[in-house]
């Protein structure tokens, strides 16, 4: 190992994180000061990359957790020779920069994934550790490995009290993921002070419980980490948790304390901090020039990496051209085998969760790289996989159904880590009530564009006995509001098999499908085309005539029920209208809009959840909502209860 290379490196990151920050005036210095090592002898020593090609699919994979210390991302991708100039790096946290405030997936050239908020970092760490394991029992074969890399995270104590670190964790010891390795910057100091104030686990023993092993060293030690990563590595069954003792803001006047945790050192303070560390004081964004050279030699071993791997792969190829054919479908997401959709005929009724079941399984058997499961609920979510490889376990690496347990929040990062990888399309499913416990991974996983698909079943009162505590009220609403989210909640079981394909025709976006727990018919449709004009977000079921007294614009359950009560009104024209996704009608022009309203004097919207978000289409009045929590008791009684019924909605509308 190049000593000197490495300290240069070290000593260039701290330069260059404490002036960005500085001509920034914000950002978070106490990371990167004081983990710069680990960056160095990661990124120069440990990892198998290749900064001329981010993208080579056999790459390890680093997530810096603890994303507000985003200098030391930047600083390291810089000096490695990834696509981060100097001048990046000085429009740090500025619009429009390949440095925003913290790492960005799409954004900045060699960062794995969008990490601010903390905690989940280390969940989607877990997700690409399993992704690893997939695709290597697959594609591997005994004389050639084309699939054989690991995960790296650097973790801090804010990623570690927060609750979904606790959940991936767990789940990444029970799967034995012996590929995943977890640095825990371990300075003792948050925002607020010391972290004893607040945070006095024994980390070691608890990750230990977990099923991890946990080794002890120091940042400033590189040859020490170095050889902690060897011992990792030779622990085949069990992640691995590193604790680095280390000084948050090391070199800088305040170092050790909280003060420097998050905010710029100041002019004063990066000129004492320069003396200290022995940086020139007068120059700003200095790297010290042993560092680029150590790192233009690195970068020929890095580069040689990637091209013996590429002839294993040519030769692979060669020799299983079938496996070959797979492996670009796989990355590519195209279809694997044939499989015809389900079929229904007019009244068939079945829950929308039924129908779910049944396109997923179609959809299982066209896309053999879909892969996925349910935080413990694969009965009531019906996602259990007619023809997969059975659970993915230690045992079992091919398996497709992964047992998420009741980790919701866990569950839809491990989805993303999945999905970021490459190679395969996660889905996750839980009640919709619950994705609340996952809404914050469901936002990272908007902003990042990753296409994670999710199944919410039991969509509203109709969940019936369980009560308020499962009846989804305001749910709908709030997924909506979620930018780049796409919320479908299908009617009956055909529009659940368009949802479906939809869903996995979504490349930039998350996909909610909401799934019903009661049966429901299915109806006819007057619309020919129906299926076309759906993937318009909304399309007429019933006419009613060319120009309608009364548009019923409904979603899910509520289609049924708007049919059901137009034969209830008489001496008025009813059109019925099944909004399949409100967002997307939203985004169509007003002629489409016009043409699915037809022209009525009158629209009534009927769903059942809050009136917020549909006040644009109809009166306050007209809107047949629930804007109140639900009942416990069976599920007619408790819309008959709170008057949500076809009798209901037909009063309102013979008004």
């Amino acid at each position: 190992m190049n000593t000197k290379g490495i300290e240069a490196v070290a000593l260039s990151i701290r330069s260059l994180s404490m002036d960005a920050i500085q001509k920034a005036n914000s950002g978070h210095p106490g990371l990167p000061l004081g983990a710069a090592e680990a960056a160095a002898v990661l990124y120069g020593e440990i990892m198998k990359h290749n900064p001329a090609d981010s993208a080579w699919v056999d790459r390890d994979r680093f997530v810096l957790s603890a994303g507000h210390g985003s200098m030391l991302l930047y600083s390291i991708l810089h000096l490695a020779g990834y696509k981060v100039s100097l001048d990046d790096i000085k429009t740090f946290r500025q619009v429009g920069s390949n440095c925003p405030g913290h790492p960005e997936v799409g954004i900045t050239d060699g960062v794995e994934s969008t990490s601010g908020p903390l905690g989940q970092g280390i969940a989607v760490s877990v997700g690409m550790a399993v992704a690893e394991s997939m695709l290597a029992a697959r594609f591997n074969t005994p004389k050639h490995t084309i699939v054989d890399h690991y995960t790296y995270s650097l973790v801090g104590e804010g990623c570690l009290e927060e609750g979904v670190s606790s959940e991936a964790s767990s789940l990444a010891g029970n799967l034995h993921l012996g590929k995943l390795i977890v640095f825990y910057d371990e300075n003792k100091i948050s925002i607020d002070g010391s972290t004893d104030i607040t945070f006095t686990d024994d980390i070691q023993k608890r990750y230990e419980s977990y099923g991890w092993q946990v080794l002890r060293g120091s940042m400033y030690n590189p040859g020490e980490i170095v050889s902690l990563v060897e011992m990792a590595k030779n622990e085949k069954n069990k992640p691995s948790l590193i604790i680095l003792k280390s000084v948050i803001g090391k070199g800088a006047p305040k170092e050790g304390t909280a003060d420097v945790h998050g905010a710029p050192l100041g002019e004063e303070g990066c000129k004492q901090a320069k003396e200290k560390l022995g940086l020139p004081v007068d120059k700003q964004f200095y790297v010290v020039p042993e560092a680029y050279a150590y790192f233009e030699e690195r970068r020929k071993e890095f580069a040689k990496a990637e091209a013996d791997w590429q002839k294993t792969f040519d030769e692979w190829s060669k020799e299983n051209p079938d496996l070959r054919k797979k492996w670009d479908a796989y990355w590519s997401h195209q279809q694997t085998a044939e499989a015809p959709a389900p079929a229904y005929k007019v009244g068939d009724k079945l829950a929308t969760r039924d129908a779910s079941g049944k396109s997923l399984n179609c959809m299982a058997d066209r896309y053999e790289w879909l892969v996925g499961g349910s935080a413990d609920l694969q009965g009531p979510n019906k996602t259990k996989l007619a023809h997969d490889d059975g659970t993915y376990n230690a045992g079992n690496r091919k398996g497709r159904t992964i047992e998420y347990g009741i980790r919701e929040f866990a569950m839809s990062q491990v989805m993303s880590g999945i999905n970021l990888h490459g190679g395969l399309r996660a889905f996750g499913a839980t009640f919709l009530v619950f994705s609340d416990y996952l809404r914050g991974s469901l936002r990272v996983a908007a902003l990042s564009k990753i296409p994670n698909l999710y199944i919410f079943t039991h969509d509203s009162i109709y969940v019936g006995e369980d009560g308020p505590t499962h009846q989804p009220i305001e749910t709908l609403a709030a997924l909506r509001c979620i930018p780049n989210v796409q919320v479908l909640r299908p009617g009956d079981a055909e529009e659940s098999q368009l949802a479906w394909e939809l869903a996995l025709e979504s490349t930039d976006h998350p996909v909610c499908m909401a799934f019903s727990r009661q049966g429901l018919a299915v109806y006819a449709k007057e619309d020919a085309d129906w299926k076309q004009t759906a993937r318009k977000g909304a399309y007429v079921v019933q006419k009613g005539a060319d120009t309608p007294d009364i548009t019923v614009l409904a979603t899910g359950s509520e289609v049924n029920m708007a049919l059901e009560a137009a034969k209830l009104v008489s001496g008025k024209k009813v059109r019925v209208v099944s909004v399949f996704d409100r967002t997307l009608f939203e985004q169509q022009d007003e002629a489409f809009q016009r043409q699915i309203l037809g022209g009525a004097k009158r629209v009534v919207v009927a769903e059942a959840g809050v009136r917020m978000g549909w006040e644009g289409y109809a009166k306050k009045q007209d809107i047949f909502s629930i804007d109140r929590f639900g009942e416990s008791g069976p599920a007619q009684k408790v819309a008959d209860h709170l008057g949500f019924n076809a009798a209901g909605l037909a009063a309102l509308l013979n008004k």
